[in-house]
């Protein structure tokens, strides 16, 4: 993971707990279960929509865009101010805009899993996976 990515859990501090996963050659960024931001090229994209794109539009913040069969497709993700970087406040204030973007476009919340499949999963050494394999064999060549 980027510096710049590890970066984010300070500056949303004020907001509260995010959460960063590669995505498609670049990062998300969650807050409660939606996906408030992207990252791409370490540059951060805040989720908007109808509702606060004027707040980006003051700045001439561009939307996130990416190519799809050489027409450009933007996305309803817009680059975040540079301000955000230097104040907290600042970054509380775009990061809940982001946080009811996501709530108000009606993609239910990414279902949390439980930690106890995480270390269930974690616990399996390869040595378990052969021995696991090995059964399954000599049970079947039976």
């Amino acid at each position: 993971m980027s510096a710049f990515v590890e970066s984010l859990h300070e500056v949303f501090e004020r907001l509260g707990r995010i959460q960063t996963r590669r995505m498609f050659g670049g990062h998300g960024v969650w807050h409660d279960g939606r996906m408030i931001a992207l990252v791409f090229k370490d540059t951060l994209y805040l989720k908007a929509d109808a509702e606060s794109a004027e707040h980006f539009d003051k700045l001439s913040l561009p939307p996130f865009t990416y190519e799809r069969q050489g027409k450009p497709m933007p996305m309803s993700y817009r680059q975040a101010p540079a301000d955000l970087f230097e104040d907290r406040h600042e970054a509380a204030l775009w990061g809940r805009r982001a946080y009811e973007a996501a709530l108000r476009s009606g993609q239910p919340p990414k279902p949390k899993k439980p930690p106890a499949a995480k270390k269930a999963a974690a616990r399996k050494t390869p040595a378990k996976k052969a021995a696991v394999k090995t059964k399954t064999l000599k049970a079947t060549a039976r």
